[in-house]
């Protein structure tokens, strides 16, 4: 640690630049320098404001109470560790194209982790932690409960951080190569049955007004073009094409897709737009579905909607907008679909993430088995 002394009647600035005089002259500068850990006056600003965050966060967590003024080999790596996060976090943005959602979770696993070797370590960098470091975090997180799925899931998140630093020249070693996933129990989603879709989707129970006709359109269109939660609630009205009969879908890394849509679809569209139209003040103009007072739907509102609708017919314990999307994939290829063609209408990059959806009922296997099978006569 290098400590700056403050002579009397000497301010901090002053005490800064006599200190400087002193370092430039000295050979520690150009070993800083070679191992890229001396502060650049580039970032001078932005390590100045991550300075000021970091000791009020401190202050808040009561972790100390007084904090002098020093420049240490410590501190500077603080503020190169803090940059070199940024430009991960910038890497997830623009290259790996993820929403802001998915980079906020990103951010959280990481910065759990880093407050945890903080504690537990007193290391502030999470760029220089060893395997048995990251083994007492799982260990503590296992201990709270957590499950397996979540902990696999910051793992994940930890283990793209030091991919990016060992890409980019940062880190020589990746911690985490030779790390195992912990084992998950393989959850079957049950899909809604055709009967259960058929009952919910009848015209008669919904009611004729906006909210009534809104609902019927929402679950009409998860169920019959499979699209994402969050895909439905960011369509636009100039993702619609009512002449082409179809739809185009911003899905995750704002990946566009074409997905048909069916004659009864679009009559539902076309009553729903008259019933829009009515609507005293829309907010939200540009978006299609919208609440009674005008504003673009949200996440709960069609959670509520599909488990309304579907409480009436199904007995089944999940009832929700990703089961309707099991349930399309499902149907689709128990009338013999393609698997790649509904991999492109999920909007899946690889078959491996299409099979989750593809588990068949118990019935129809038995119907395969007993058609194929060569010793069935």
């Amino acid at each position: 640690m290098l400590i700056i002394p403050i002579k009397d009647g000497e301010n901090i600035d002053r005490a800064l630049k006599r200190f400087k005089r002193k370092f430039d002259k000295t050979g520690l500068k150009k070993s800083l320098q070679a191992r890229k850990e001396f502060i650049k006056s580039s970032v001078k600003r932005r390590a100045t404001i991550q300075k000021a965050q970091h000791i009020q966060r401190l202050r808040d967590q009561e972790e100390i109470w007084l904090i002098p003024f020093f420049l240490s080999h410590t501190y500077s790596k603080f503020i190169l560790d803090n940059i070199d996060l940024d430009k991960f976090f910038e890497y997830l943005k623009i290259e790996k194209n993820y929403s802001q959602k998915t980079i906020v979770a990103y951010q959280n696993d990481i910065n759990s982790f880093k407050k945890f070797i903080i504690d537990e370590f007193q290391q502030s960098s999470v760029k220089k932690v060893n395997y048995s470091q990251i083994r007492s975090w799982i260990v503590l997180l296992v201990n709270k409960g957590i499950s397996n799925k979540t902990i696999n899931r910051k793992i994940s998140s930890l283990n793209s951080l030091y991919k990016f630093l060992k890409k980019v020249g940062i880190n020589k070693n990746n911690p985490l190569d030779q790390h195992k996933s912990l084992k998950t129990k393989s959850i079957v989603q049950i899909p809604f049955s055709k009967l259960e879709v058929s009952n919910v989707l009848a015209f008669e129970n919904f009611g004729k007004d906006f909210e009534g006709v809104r609902d019927n359109l929402i679950l009409e269109i998860l169920y019959c073009t499979g699209i994402r939660r969050q895909e439905l609630i960011n369509l636009k009205l100039n993702n619609i094409d009512l002449a082409n009969n179809r739809i185009k879908v911003l899905g995750k890394r704002n990946k566009e897709r074409y997905i048909p849509i069916l004659n009864s679809t679009v009559q539902l569209l076309n009553t729903y737009l008259v019933q829009r139209n009515k609507l005293n003040s829309i907010k939200d103009i540009d978006f299609l579905l919208i609440t009674k007072r005008g504003k673009k739907i949200y996440e709960n509102l069609v959670n509520r909607v599909t488990k309304k609708y579907f409480s009436k017919y199904s007995s089944k314990l999940k009832k929700s907008p990703h089961i309707l999307r099991h349930s399309f994939a499902t149907h689709l290829l128990d009338n013999g679909a393609d698997l790649n063609s509904v991999k492109d209408l999920l909007g899946h990059t690889s078959l491996a993430a299409t099979q989750i959806y593809t588990n068949r009922s118990i019935e129809e296997i038995k119907k395969v088995f007993k058609k194929t099978h060569p010793r069935n006569k």
